[in-house]
């Protein structure tokens, strides 16, 4: 039986395989090894996994997950290999997730725009270019965590529009000197920030809101994107729950930049799974 995880900073989407071509799902929040280790790792999988799921059984493990690259991945093979002791297991970089989920076998670019951004340029096996996002702390343009601070810092600088003030203060109850604390004090402040899409997405009409989520986009391809050469020979396709809830402007300001929109998904697993099924993939090593 094959087991694939695709696993972003917020939440890991499961999906297991069986020999009989059953299908079942399940999900746990998302493990990036920059901010939990293998013990929370292991502990937080065996208490979230299906009683139907057998460990034992499982054959084949594909995890793939924000933040796995180079001396990071040992972490989540060592919480997986005690979970899914009879399994081979593979750890990637959420980079081929999203490349193999949109383009398969085919070249192209393709980008991430979750809770946090990435990018790369894949030529149907392997990712051949990268530039890298930085992560929340220096980059992450356009990403969920990205949108989310902006919205923050207006609020706590006295920026917002009145009326969204009041309803901010309404939904939430947070002081500008609350959001500091959180933001500073708090484990995974990405998260946090990135939690304040939810009062952004209902008011994406809204001009003030309208003018963040763009300039988050338009500050993406400025200081990404654009940077790969012959960006615009390549259709922009994209993975993630921002780039999907906020399609349009992300196709408006693609369209700016004299780029073609190609699929805009919110999350990779089906797209694996199909993957995933026709056949058992080579271990491939770190992407970077």
């Amino acid at each position: 039986m094959k087991l694939i995880a695709d696993s972003g900073s917020t939440k890991t989407d499961w999906c297991l395989l069986g020999d009989n071509n059953s299908i079942t799902y399940f999900d746990t929040e998302g493990f990036n090894p920059y901010y939990v280790d293998a013990e929370y790792i292991y502990s937080t999988i065996l208490s979230k996994l299906p009683a139907t799921v057998d460990s034992t059984r499982v054959s084949e493990v594909y995890f793939y997950g924000a933040g796995c690259s180079g001396d990071k991945n040992h972490i989540l093979e060592t919480a997986l290999g005690r979970v899914f002791t009879h399994a081979h297991i593979e750890v990637q970089h959420d980079l081929l997730a999203a490349a193999r989920a949109v383009l398969g076998n085919d070249t192209g670019f393709v980008a991430i725009l979750g809770t946090g951004a990435n990018s790369c340029i894949f030529d149907g096996k392997t990712i051949t270019h990268q530039i890298d996002s930085l992560g929340f702390m220096l980059g992450d343009e356009g990403s969920g965590a990205y949108i989310g601070k902006q919205l923050l810092v207006r609020y706590g600088r006295g920026q917002l529009p009145e009326d969204l003030r009041v309803e901010f203060w309404n939904e939430y109850g947070l002081t500008p000197d609350d959001v500091v604390e959180h933001a500073h004090s708090k484990p995974l402040p990405n998260r946090f920030c990135a939690s304040f899409v939810r009062f952004m997405a209902p008011r994406m009409e809204h001009p003030y809101i309208a003018g963040i989520i763009r300039k988050a986009f338009t500050d993406c391809f400025e200081n990404m994107i654009s940077l790969y050469p012959d960006f615009k020979l390549y259709s922009l396709n994209c993975v993630g729950s921002i780039g999907y809830m906020f399609s349009a402007i992300l196709t408006d300001v693609a369209k700016n930049y004299g780029m073609r929109t190609g699929n805009i998904i919110k999350a990779p697993i089906e797209g694996l799974i199909n993957y995933h099924a026709k056949a058992t993939v080579q271990p491939l090593g770190d992407v970077n």
